[in-house]
């Protein structure tokens, strides 16, 4: 699969770790970001980066670290067609992807360790959308408050 992958200062060795897994795992991975540990950095542009990679369709799957994953998918989830969420179990991240088409995984690298990202983004890789009428029509609303701002 496809993954671009981001993090701020707070990521940084969380992606470090994670790109090389990635990669030996078969994945072609695309690293937006940071590529050199500054901690006047900021977790937006990194988000944006990868964002901005899956809407041009050049990337299938996204991965933000930043210190919480709060603000990471705060910002992903301001790119239209953009649909990230914070894990950090391996429930959510599969059923986001199966319930809600997520596309875009955020991860606190302040908050859980190398071995449960794994867990958690094997899961999220894994996982394809279930085009169950429910599920549809509940993307269909996400697209129309896209649009709209409201339903």
């Amino acid at each position: 699969m496809k993954v671009a992958i981001g993090a701020d200062h707070a990521g940084f060795e969380l992606k470090g770790e994670i790109v090389r897994w990635l990669e030996s795992a078969g994945h072609q991975v695309k690293d937006l970001g940071a590529h050199v540990m500054d901690p006047d950095d900021d977790y937006p542009d990194s988000a944006v980066a990868v964002a901005n990679s899956l809407r041009s369709g050049e990337m299938e799957r996204g991965v933000i670290i930043c210190g919480s994953g709060v603000g990471a998918c705060i910002t992903a989830n301001k790119v239209k067609g953009i649909r990230a969420c914070l894990c950090h179990d391996t429930y959510t991240a599969r059923q986001g992807v199966q319930h809600d088409d997520m596309n875009v995984v955020c991860i606190g690298g302040r908050v859980i360790g190398i071995e449960l990202t794994k867990a958690v983004l094997e899961a999220f890789l894994e996982a394809r959308f279930l085009p169950e009428p429910r599920f549809q029509r509940r993307l269909e609303k996400l697209a129309q408050i896209e649009q709209n701002g409201f339903i």
